[in-house]
């Protein structure tokens, strides 16, 4: 059974920082690429960054130079640190693996929320 778990989001005020975690299990997660997506109230989700198997970064403009993905193949995990938060940045924040050979093999978490705000 594949489950990518979420933890880390809560309430920070503008400027702070929250590091978002999700643990995989139930997959070779070294075989896939790893995103996080976010979707605010009465928006679409909307890609924040990725991290391929080889540990390539990118990033949507809008969170470039705050924060930063990064992955640990031996715990399974893939981080979002994010720096510098601003109110825009709430949301609820979803992890993604899709695998890197066969993309329609495709798992989400269920998500966890983030608000920024004083």
């Amino acid at each position: 059974q594949v489950q990518l778990v979420e933890s880390g989001g809560g309430l920070v005020q503008p400027g702070g920082s929250l590091r978002l975690s999700c643990a995989a299990s139930g997959i070779t997660f070294s075989m896939y690429n790893m995103g996080w997506y976010r979707q605010a109230p009465g928006k679409q989700r909307e890609l924040v960054a990725t991290v391929t198997r080889y540990s390539t970064t990118d990033y949507a403009d809008s969170v470039k130079g705050r924060f930063t993905v990064s992955r640990d193949n031996i715990k399974n995990t893939v981080y979002l640190q994010m720096d510098s938060l601003k109110p825009e940045d709430t949301a609820v924040y979803y992890c993604n693996a899709r695998h890197s050979v066969y993309p329609q093999i495709d798992y989400w978490g269920q998500g966890t929320p983030v608000t920024v705000s004083s």
